[in-house]
């Protein structure tokens, strides 16, 4: 059994990517990682931190972002299929610039895998997902947050990253996925404020939206409901997690000045019966899979 492991990245310094953790997350369980890396600005150092791993399981795939993907909102997925078409694996790792896998979750991920390879019925592994908020020590459990998502897909069937590349489709129809033991820690929502603010600016674009605020910094709101996380933290974020320098700009206490998604009421009232009643289950939210079991 291989294992390939793909991504993509461009300008990643100064959206504030871990991605270098990122990589390193996952590959002890690869046997090769492939990452399409798009021509940035003129300081862009993208390239230079996918180099220093130094690691021959790596291979870079220069590429340039076309202009029209990105008023179709497709470019994202093209350079996810860049990589995903070069991986030679049974399987194929899809992990995102702003996502780490815990290395207490190596041996479940490789056995799973393991497990169905022969199983052609099973086309992808569906991960859970912590959506960090804010910090390293708080993140989200509601219904304005997807619980899972496919991040490993069975190599040469024709499944291709779909949409926005957060998830994979076949022909565009939705894939059979099996559970794997296993959580992707999601760190987007993690930045100084004004990067943050950055970032979302950057990233309206690919949806045909643009940005009219005139806040230089995005507000978290207050984190005082916000569940914390008490675990360990993966191994790779150590020096990461140690640089964080804007606790000061944080709200811990009292009431938000906005809302944000999360907050509104609609979403509240979901997460409390989803929560309360439905033993986490999820009421109506979507699902871009066919859960089966193995």
């Amino acid at each position: 059994m291989k294992i390939s492991g793909f991504s993509f990245a461009r300008n990643i310094t100064k959206l504030y990517y871990p991605l270098e953790e990122s990589i390193r997350s996952i590959l002890p369980v690869c046997d090769e990682f492939i990452i399409a890396i798009g021509k940035g600005d003129d300081d862009d150092t993208t390239r230079a931190i996918v180099e220093r791993i130094k690691d021959q399981k790596i291979k870079i795939i220069d590429t340039t972002w076309d202009k029209p993907s990105y008023e179709k909102g497709t470019i994202l997925s093209e350079q996810s299929n860049i990589a995903l078409n070069a991986c030679s694996g049974d399987w194929c790792f899809y992990i995102q610039a702003d996502e780490v896998v815990h290395e207490k979750f190596h041996e479940p991920i490789y056995a799973r895998c393991k497990e169905l390879v022969d199983d052609t019925a099973v086309e992808g592994l569906l991960f859970d997902y912590k959506h960090f908020w804010g910090d390293y020590e708080h993140y989200h459990i509601s219904h304005a947050w997807y619980p899972r998502e496919i991040r490993i897909i069975r190599n040469r069937c024709g499944i291709q990253s779909w949409g926005d590349a957060q998830s994979f489709r076949k022909a565009g129809e939705k894939i059979n996925v099996a559970k794997v033991n296993a959580e992707i820690f999601h760190y987007g929502w993690v930045r100084p404020p004004e990067m943050m603010q950055i970032k979302k600016r950057y990233f309206v674009r690919f949806w045909g939206e643009r940005d009219e605020s005139e806040n230089t910094r995005f507000d978290y709101g207050s984190l005082e409901n916000v569940p914390r996380y008490t675990d360990t933290s993966p191994v790779v974020m150590k020096t990461w997690i140690a640089k964080m320098n804007w606790r000061g700009q944080l709200q811990y206490k009292g009431k938000s000045k906005i809302k944000n998604k999360h907050e509104r009421f609609k979403y509240r009232f979901l997460t409390f019966i989803e929560q309360k009643l439905l033993g986490g289950r999820q009421f109506g939210g979507f699902k871009n899979y066919n859960l089966i079991q193995r």
